[in-house]
């Protein structure tokens, strides 16, 4: 039995793609002292919340905030816009893209799961043609909403929502456009005005650096009318009212305050060092680590170059190698965490995090411990991983640290 006390000498190496690392500044900005959640200096705080964080979604509409997982800004997605027996299509793209298709049946709509067969599906990003040639095939405009994952958690996969949204512009089709950005937001670019998009859900725990407890829909116009009409229930997610209660900087029940502090001192942290600077950040990890994995000889999850995620990086196991023993070794040996394979992929696969506080040597290092974590497990590798990712990173410019 794993001892709740384990606490070896120097830093846990948090590298699942999220829960991310916390950074100490965000730490110490949630210890601060709680206060009133209606006392004058909340208004404050959540009126500053409530503007950054549309700088991070890129969006000048209104983004809500709720206390609770990313699973729960999916169901206010859902909830909020549709009624009962309304047909959804939805994509096939892993696991995350399963649970919200399952999601969606448990509250008694219809969701139509299009993907591609088999493995090979959880390999690839959204086909927005198949999307396209769905809705033309639907003259009667009975899909009410077109959901897809921008960052697949499961796989590495990052899609072209851009794409979707052509394609449902294409089909001539009035269906909302919902997007999972849980995983992507402030790691992967992303722009909820500017791609058309009606609801973007997502979390606290990866690029924004927090622990879990905070989620969010990001709005577009088109989505608050149609929850005027919407006849799923809702209480807790009901957005009228947190849009009320939201124009002062409060919250129409107990919000996470601390939470909240933390929140407040990630969108300092992200927007003082340029969302373009941390993409280009993300972007350049992510080429590190997939050129260690050529070095290995070893097969990435995302089988299209196109679409590699800068967020993370799946990692394909040869024939009878079991993931998940390697991922018990090297965090036996080096105290480090790895994502396991999900789903369709478990056991084949793991997952290496390079999102939110990480930087050159935070990815350098874990890589290290993938490295001898696949030797002591008796993988053959062709080369040093490491080796190629630091030739890489020495190479390549670093956006100029921000100051102050």
């Amino acid at each position: 039995m794993l001892k709740l006390d384990f606490h070896p000498s120097g830093r846990h190496f948090l590298q699942i793609p999220g829960p991310s690392p916390v950074p100490d500044r965000i730490l110490r900005a949630i210890s601060y002292p709680t206060i009133d959640h209606r006392g004058p200096e909340f208004g404050a705080l959540g009126l500053k919340v409530l503007e950054g964080i549309k700088q991070i979604f890129q969006t000048r509409h209104p983004v809500i905030i709720y206390p609770a997982s990313g699973t729960g800004a999916w169901e206010a997605a859902l909830a909020n816009t549709l009624s009962a027996g309304d047909k959804v299509l939805m994509f096939e793209t892993g696991h995350f893209a399963t649970l919200w298709d399952k999601m969606a049946r448990n509250l008694g709509l219809q969701p139509e799961f299009l993907g591609l067969p088999g493995i090979e599906g959880w390999r690839r990003g959204v086909d927005a043609s198949m999307i396209e040639a769905r809705l033309r095939a639907d003259a009667g405009h009975e899909i009410k909403a077109v959901c897809v994952v921008h960052n697949e958690t499961s796989t590495g996969v990052t899609s072209d929502i851009a794409a979707v949204r052509n394609a449902i512009d294409h089909a001539g089709h009035p269906a909302l456009l919902m997007v999972d950005t849980i995983s992507s937001l402030a790691s992967a670019d992303y722009r909820h005005d500017e791609w058309g998009v009606d609801v973007t859900v997502s979390g606290s725990q990866k690029g924004l650096m927090l622990p879990p407890g905070i989620s969010f829909n990001a709005l577009s116009p088109k989505a608050i009318e149609a929850s005027r009409n919407a006849r799923l229930p809702r209480s807790f997610f009901g957005w009228a009212e947190i849009l009320e209660m939201n124009k002062t900087g409060y919250w129409p029940y107990t919000p996470n305050t601390n939470l909240l502090y933390g929140l407040s001192e990630a969108l300092d942290m992200i927007l003082a060092e340029g969302l373009d600077n941390v993409f280009a950040r993300h972007m350049r990890l992510g080429e590190a680590c997939r050129r260690a994995v050529g070095a290995w000889g070893l097969e990435i999850q995302c089988a299209d170059p196109a679409v590699y995620s800068p967020v993370l990086t799946g990692v394909m196991m040869p024939d009878g190698v079991d993931a998940d023993a390697i991922r018990k070794n090297t965090y036996e040996r080096f105290d480090i965490s790895l994502g396991a394979g999900l789903g369709k992929m478990r056991g084949r696969m793991f997952r290496i995090g390079h999102l939110g506080d990480c930087n050159d040597l935070t990815l350098i290092a874990a890589l290290a411990g993938c490295e001898m974590g696949l030797k002591i497990s008796g993988v053959r590798i062709n080369a040093s991983g490491v080796a190629a990712a630091m030739d890489y990173l020495a190479d390549q410019a670093v956006p100029a640290l921000a100051k102050g």
